[in-house]
């Protein structure tokens, strides 16, 4: 029994978040957690990088997105949203495989948040020294 899913699904993972992505042919719709993306993502910052895959392969008017983002904050959700719109475009047509690696869209930033050490007052910033 074959189904026929019109949805191609991505994930896309940046520091603590998490970003389920589905792209289905539409008219450029974009929803992040039940809101538009506008609304959901404030700085334009945030909403560049969410939509730069979309932008690098001329599909920003092609297809609609429905994200459900958790974990980490507003830079880390729009980055794991850009990973897993450019996943979901790579499986779709496999010709834009080309254009989304030049722009460095495919590739997993794996900057994490270090650890804070002991006898420190950070990962890494010791305690103020006071000599009186």
């Amino acid at each position: 029994m074959v189904v026929n899913n019109p949805w191609t699904w991505g994930l896309g993972r940046r520091k603590k978040a998490v970003a389920r992505v589905r792209l289905k042919a539409g008219a450029g719709g974009f929803v992040v957690n039940g809101k538009p993306m506008e609304e959901f993502f404030v700085t334009n910052a945030a909403r560049k990088s969410a939509v730069a895959p979309l932008e690098a392969t001329e599909n920003r008017e092609t297809y609609d997105v429905f994200c459900n983002v958790n974990g980490g904050g507003i830079t880390g959700q729009a980055g794991a949203v850009s990973l897993g719109i450019a996943r979901a475009l790579k499986t779709i047509n496999p010709t834009t495989f080309d254009i989304l690696r030049a722009g460095g869209l495919l590739t997993r930033d794996a900057r994490e948040k270090e650890r804070k050490k002991y006898g420190r007052r950070g990962a890494r910033r010791g305690f103020q020294f006071s000599k009186r």
